[in-house]
């Protein structure tokens, strides 16, 4: 049940720094309507994302820069002191990104009442279980 917490405002999080989901409609607002998110509490969730959003993206371009360059070193004269360079750094900025991440969660779970906090827990539990009942199915094929 402790986990049920963080692990439904992070993919909710993950859902507004995420570009391709940026494209949906606002997800704020789908929070708003299934928590009861006032005016104000819907700015403050904004603004923090607004803040940490695009720092959060740029490092994910570098990563996903220093990933493609981590396989072009794949080749019989490889340079093992440049491969540990390179995964040294995309170590250190995967590092960075999940900091980041949990930051933005905590402050946008720190924005929500308790009573907030509860209901979005009992919507994703619901959500949950529509998923595993959902899945039955398939498995017992």
């Amino acid at each position: 049940m402790k986990l049920l917490k963080p692990l439904a405002t992070l993919l909710f999080v993950m859902t507004l720094v995420n570009p391709v989901w940026a494209q949906q409609p606002d997800q704020v607002d789908r929070l708003a309507e299934m928590v009861g998110l006032s005016d104000e509490q819907q700015t403050e969730i904004r603004t923090i994302i607004e803040d940490l959003q695009s720092e959060i993206q740029a490092l994910r371009v570098e990563a996903q820069q220093l990933q493609q360059q981590l396989q072009t070193q794949v080749k019989p004269d490889y340079d093992e002191a440049a491969i540990r360079a390179d995964a040294g750094k995309l170590g250190e900025l995967t590092g960075e990104i999940s900091a980041l991440s949990t930051l933005l969660q905590a402050k946008v779970d720190a924005v929500f009442t308790q009573e907030q906090r509860d209901e979005l827990d009992r919507k994703m539990r619901e959500m949950q279980q529509r998923m595993q009942q959902g899945g039955l199915p398939q498995n017992q094929q």
